[in-house]
């Protein structure tokens, strides 16, 4: 009697060894299809450029020492026949020691040197002469700073991204068109709507600036939460379609690593002092001396450069 119950007992083992291994397994496939997926997207959005570091680093950023680093941010809009301008140039410095990231959006319409062409111009449109490489040039000679990374967004495929999240949360201060204010849920081409109008916003771009970096941040936002993980293969196709980079797989892996605690504390730094002026039928926008010297500054001693 005693060996019957022992082999009942026995061959209770393989079915629980059974419903052990079978969530297991399904996790591990889970995980390997998001790597996957994920490795593929990074393939696409990886481009690299010419130069190993900034003119004005003298050696180059390393992450696994958790050196401070510099990000610009491109908002491109490209249409048929165009080569695109970068509307949103948003610069962030991140510093791990004090675990801090500060943010500056600049005027697309600031007047300003294009760096590899000698003129003076609006700083969006040396996207549309030089492309990236230009773009970083001529905002470290701006901001007198080095420009480490530099994420590319197209902003028409930017409602993909939006859409592959499930729609953002954000919080409208002032009503125009189809947007109420307050609390609103807005879908990829509701979101593209949001941040492009500034004509009927009394800030002008500035108030653009304040939805742009509103919609992104609600997007990094959803597309971390737990939702997010069964859309996994959305999202990362409409980041490998629409987003470029020059930052690697390894040193997004060492971002995550290593500078995670950084990015709990944005400040987000306001250019508001300058104003309009009308050069031969264009208008520019002119940063205020004072003003430019100050985030020259603080950008400068974020990076202990």
């Amino acid at each position: 009697m005693r060996r019957a119950k022992e082999r009942t007992k026995k061959k209770k083992w393989p079915w629980i060894v059974g419903l052990i291994a079978l969530p297991l397994l399904a996790i591990g496939i889970y995980v390997a299809m998001v790597y996957s997926s994920f490795s593929t997207a990074i393939d696409e959005m990886h481009e690299p450029i010419a130069r190993e570091k900034s003119e004005k680093r003298e050696e180059q950023v390393t992450l696994t020492e958790q050196d401070p680093f510099s990000v610009l941010l491109l908002g491109v809009d490209e249409r048929e026949g165009d080569s695109g301008r970068s509307d949103t140039m948003v610069v962030m410095t991140v510093n791990p020691k004090d675990q801090s990231t500060k943010m500056v959006s600049i005027p697309r319409d600031t007047y300003t040197e294009i760096i590899g062409r000698g003129t003076m111009d609006k700083i969006n449109h040396a996207y549309a002469f030089g492309g990236i490489e230009m773009s970083m040039a001529t905002t470290e000679n701006l901001l007198d700073i080095p420009i480490d990374y530099v994420v590319q967004v197209n902003m028409d495929g930017f409602k993909d991204i939006v859409d592959a999240v499930g729609g953002v949360d954000v919080e409208n201060a002032a009503a125009f068109d189809n947007f109420s204010t307050g609390n609103i849920h807005l879908n990829g081409d509701d979101a593209l709507s949001y941040v492009r109008m500034r004509k009927q916003d009394a800030r002008g771009d500035f108030g653009r600036q304040d939805r742009q970096k509103q919609v992104l941040q609600a997007v990094i936002r959803e597309g971390a939460s737990a939702n997010s993980l069964m859309n996994y293969n959305d999202i990362f196709n409409a980041l490998g379609t629409n987003v470029r980079t020059n930052m690697t797989f390894d040193e997004m892996k060492d971002v995550q690593k290593n500078y995670r605690e950084a990015a709990g504390t944005v400040d987000q730094m306001i250019v508001q002092d300058g104003y309009g002026e009308t050069i031969n039928g264009v208008w520019y926008y002119m940063m205020n001396d004072a003003e430019l010297a100050e985030i020259q500054q603080t950008l400068k001693s974020h990076l202990e450069s």
